[in-house]
Order: structure tokens, then sequence, then C-alpha cells
């Protein structure tokens, strides 16, 4: 039964494994980029207490993760105004999250584009069988109608099945960004509260000495 789909068929059957693909591999980069961004931070934190700068930027390249990255990049531009410095954590992390997001357009476009190749087939096999239906004699046409009705049957399920598929996946991955979005934003506040505090009791030691 499952060769008699037709090409319209095993399209979308291709499509359901790419999205699967996709999946798995968004899943294990999502899995690598979260980490204890409360316990990072603290040890970043740390390290800069001690007038560490360079481990601690050590410490953010060698930790996986945008949360790591967005400290980074707020460690680099320690020295700058309070308002540069949320500038930069910011455009870090819109950036971050558009790296996790890679490759989910193709799960978003498979949800609408597997159902409409489903109804396509259908109608392909729809005019195939109106075909037969003026062109050959009766007990041909029995045998034929049977395979086309077997064949649009075969790509609208198919086309369902991936279109529900790839919306699945698909939830399943934005949920999990979504969690590494509130951890990117947590730590970019936590960061840049304790560079500005930092920088303030730099400047007030400064002004003391002097």
């Amino acid at each position: 039964m499952w060769m008699e789909g037709g090409v319209v068929f095993w399209v979308i059957v291709v499509i359901g494994a790419l999205a699967l693909l996709v999946f798995f591999e968004r899943l294990l980069h999502l899995r690598r980029a979260r980490i204890d961004y409360r316990d990072f931070i603290k040890g970043v934190c740390n390290v800069l207490e001690k007038g560490n700068t360079d481990e601690a930027l050590m410490l953010c390249e060698e930790t996986p993760g945008p949360v790591s990255a967005v400290v980074d990049a707020a460690v680099s531009h320690r020295n700058e105004s309070h308002e540069t410095l949320r500038d930069v954590v910011g455009t870090t992390g819109h950036a971050q999250l558009s790296l996790l997001e890679r490759r989910l357009v193709f799960l978003s476009l498979s949800c609408e584009i597997a159902p409409l190749c489903g109804l396509f087939g259908a109608v392909l096999s729809a005019l195939q069988i109106a075909q037969t239906l003026s062109a050959q004699s009766q007990v041909v046409v029995t045998t034929d109608l049977s395979g086309g009705l077997t064949r649009a049957i075969l790509c609208v399920l198919a086309g369902i099945l991936v279109s529900i598929e790839c919306h699945v996946l698909y939830a399943m991955l934005m949920s999990r960004i979504e969690r590494i979005a509130l951890e990117i934003d947590a730590g970019s506040a936590e960061i840049v509260a304790f560079l500005t505090r930092r920088g303030g009791g730099e400047a007030e030691a400064a002004d003391a000495a002097s």
C-alpha cells in the first residue's frame, strides 16, 4: 500500500524525515546551550572581584551557551557607560537567540507545506481518475479507480500526520528556547547590575584616593 502513494507521498515522507533530523540537531544544540547560569555568573563575579579580568573572560570563552556569550560581551565592555553596556548586552542576547532559532523556520514552513502537498497529491490522483474514467473500459477503470483513491488518501493522510509532527516538534523546541531566553534576560540583568555597582565603587575609590 505504501508503494502506491506516488511521488507526492514520498515527498511528504522526506519532509517528515528532515523535520526529525532538524529537531534532534536543534535539541542537542539547545541541551549544550543550557547551563546553571546562576553559578556561572557568581563565579565570574567572584573572579572579577579579585581583579582577574582575563581569567573571567577565559571562563566565558570556555563555557558554552548564550549566557556565557552575553557575560563575555558585558565584561569586555565593562568600562563603558551603563546605557552602552545595556545596549551591548541586549544586542548580544538577540544575536544568541537568533542562533538558537536557526533551522526552526523549516519546521514552521513544514507545518503548512505538508498538508498542502497532501492536498496537491489528492488533486493529482483525482485528475488521473477522471482521465481514466473518460478513456478506459469499465474493467480497467475499476482497478485504476482503486489505485487512484489509495494514492489520494495516502497523500492527505501523510500530509496531516507530518503537519502534526512538525507542530509538536516546533512547540517543544520553542519552549526550550523560551526558557533559555529567560535565563539570558536574568543573566544580563545580573551582570550589568554587578558591573555598574563595581564601576561606581571603583570611581568612588579613585575620588577618595585623589
